[in-house]
């Protein structure tokens, strides 16, 4: 793309790319307030954003959130969806881009991703200093997908750490530069300098399955794979490799934001939650989203306070009493375990369904519309109810019409039985005849 084109890359435009003002949901802005270093943070309406942006002082430091979200807070419990993947590239912090211009940088990461395998970044924006690299999708990833999402996005930013990848800049909360603004610790704008062309001619989309595969060392029938073995752990041992351990880690934090997705949705089944049980809610609601990988100790608090906010919007909840889960998730995040059972476990609570369902009171037809916090009886019903859709899409036959069928067999086989009796055959050469017992053939004419 000429550099005309991508001087006509205006906040809108850049943002339009991965955000659609036509959907529902917020977006958020962090601008500077001055000299101070003071931030306000603003959330909008999606609808709101082509106008929002352009009535910008864009002489201020303006962050932009990459994803949008349910409710005008950006985080990350409150996510609506997330159209793409992206970097934040300290480049000035490294000794060989000391002194580089912008597309020198622009050159380095292009030839280091190729070296790499890793897919060309659809765009990359000077943000003033250092590099934004960010892989368009082909659609907005909904929410449920986060945990596949954040696993991409970690293996993306340790992949590019050689040039500056700010691991703390990985979350789908994070909010990056906007373009056109200026950065006040170089007085540089932020703009786009890079576009890599799909097709079309606009910038290239990339496919969520097939950008995986290329990014993580797990595919995404290994991750299928894995979720199979899950409900049979005698079928775990019989995947080699390395790759176990990505699925593993995959299924409990796929596991552990199911759990989170459940407790909201059995708070919404019985139209909200009683006071005495809230810090139930809370605790375990933020204990889900830890052990997800969603988000980290550092900002619990922030996701604390959303999730107190949904429980009850005049709730004050006491902080104390969420001592004890960050200082295990800071156990948690430094990579510790706990021998139990002689397993390995993380610091962080993982019940068995059991204990969920009895700390919770879950009723067996509320089990019947959760996702994962349900009973054996339950699984067993659901899996019972697959194996009928299956079986009827392979064309099987009901209990009633597979009986109903084997009695018109056996009536039918009475009465030829019936017939050559009459012709004069006996037993035993009827039932040579018809392909039955003589035992059979004998029950079938004393039933006459």
């Amino acid at each position: 793309m000429d550099q005309a084109r991508l001087r006509l890359f205006r906040p809108a435009d850049e943002a339009g790319t991965y955000h659609d003002h036509v959907r529902h949901g917020f977006f958020s802005l962090l601008v500077a307030n001055g000299e101070g270093g003071d931030k306000k943070q603003e959330s909008y309406r999606l609808s709101l954003m082509p106008v929002v942006l352009s009535r910008l002082d864009y002489s201020r430091d303006t962050w932009l959130s990459q994803a949008e979200f349910i409710k005008p807070n950006r985080r990350v419990v409150n996510l609506a969806r997330i159209g793409l993947l992206f970097a934040d590239l300290d480049t000035y912090r490294e000794p060989w881009a000391q002194g580089c211009k912008p597309w020198q940088l622009t050159a380095t990461v292009l030839f280091f991703c190729h070296n790499e395998g890793v897919p060309p970044p659809s765009m990359l924006i000077f943000s003033g200093r250092g590099l934004q690299a960010k892989w368009l999708l082909e659609g907005a990833l909904p929410r449920q997908a986060l945990p596949r999402w954040n696993l991409c996005q970690r293996y993306l930013v340790d992949r590019l750490a050689w040039l500056g990848a700010d691991p703390a800049v990985k979350d789908a909360s994070r909010v990056l530069r906007l373009v056109n603004t200026v950065n006040s610790k170089s007085g540089e704008v932020c703009r786009v300098i890079h576009v890599e062309n799909g097709l079309d001619g606009e910038p290239i989309r990339y496919n969520f399955e097939e950008l995986a595969k290329a990014l993580l060392p797990v595919a995404r029938r290994d991750i299928e794979t894995g979720r199979k073995a899950c409900a049979d752990r005698r079928q775990f041992k019989l995947l080699s490799g390395s790759r176990i351990g990505n699925l593993r880690t995959l299924n409990r934090r796929q596991l552990a934001w199911d759990r989170l997705e459940d407790l909201r949705l059995l708070a919404q089944l019985r139209g909200g939650v009683i006071q005495g049980e809230r810090m139930l809610h809370l605790f375990w609601r933020l204990n889900f989203l830890l052990l997800s990988g969603a988000t980290h100790s550092s900002k619990m608090y922030y996701e604390a306070a959303a999730l107190a906010r949904e429980l009850d919007p005049r709730w004050n909840y006491r902080s104390k009493e969420l001592m004890t889960l960050y200082t295990k998730a800071k156990t948690h995040e430094a990579g510790e375990r706990m021998k139990f059972g002689g397993r390995k476990l993380p610091p962080l609570y993982t019940p068995k369904n059991d204990t969920l369902i009895s700390l919770f009171s879950i009723t067996d037809d509320e089990q019947r519309l959760l996702h994962t916090i349900i009973s054996r009886d339950i699984a067993a019903e659901r899996h019972r109810k697959r194996d009928e859709v299956r079986r009827r899409a392979a064309g099987a036959v009901d209990r009633a019409t597979y009986l109903e069928a084997i009695q018109e067999a056996s009536r039918a086989k009475q009465l030829q039985a019936q017939i050559l009796r009459a012709q004069g055959l006996r037993l035993r050469g009827i039932a040579t005849q018809i392909g039955i017992s003589v035992r059979t053939v004998s029950g079938y004419l004393k039933a006459v």
